[in-house]
């Protein structure tokens, strides 16, 4: 009988000494990912478009989508959405504005006689949207509006974009 009582012993130990307490589910070998999108354009029928992921992302990702809004000294100029464009007078002209799900992001542009406005920021335009696990937690540290700066607080190689399509 104390062989028995021993052996369960042994085994109950074996057994709770494998369990965790630690259910934080941080997936740690997750790393950010930068997906491009080439010659988007923004039609008259509602002005928007779905960029889709080429998979889905975590429900805790945070996503961020930039437009390219031109060239400085051959460095690419990336603006963090939304982006606002104002008249003379301080009233809204039109901008650039997103939501997102697991599976994609749509884009909208938002403004007023947005037909008239000019096709160089309706047609041809060039997205880049940035995923960040949540698990990274810098949100607090990174100005974000600033490309370079995620860039480099996340660790982003974005030479290894993703073109989709």
């Amino acid at each position: 009988m104390k062989k028995i009582t021993f052996v369960l012993a042994v085994i109950g130990m074996i057994t709770l000494g494998s369990c965790s307490t630690n259910n934080d589910n941080v997936d740690n070998d997750t790393i950010s990912e930068v997906f491009r999108y080439n010659g988007v354009n923004f039609l008259p029928n509602d002005y928007s478009v779905v960029l889709d992921f080429p998979h889905s992302i975590y429900e805790s990702d945070m996503v961020l989508v930039y437009r390219l809004s031109g060239y400085f000294q051959g460095e690419p100029i990336w603006k963090l959405l939304p982006e606002t464009y104002y008249f003379d007078d301080g009233t809204l002209d039109f901008r650039f504005d997103n939501d997102f799900t697991r599976f994609d992001t749509e884009v909208h542009l938002e403004g007023f006689d947005l037909a008239n406005l000019s096709n160089d920021v309706k047609l041809n335009q060039t997205l880049r949207v940035v995923v960040i696990p949540a698990a990274f937690g810098k949100r607090d540290t990174v100005d974000f509006k600033d490309y370079k700066a995620v860039v480099k607080a996340f660790h982003i190689d974005d030479s290894k974009e993703i073109i989709v399509q």
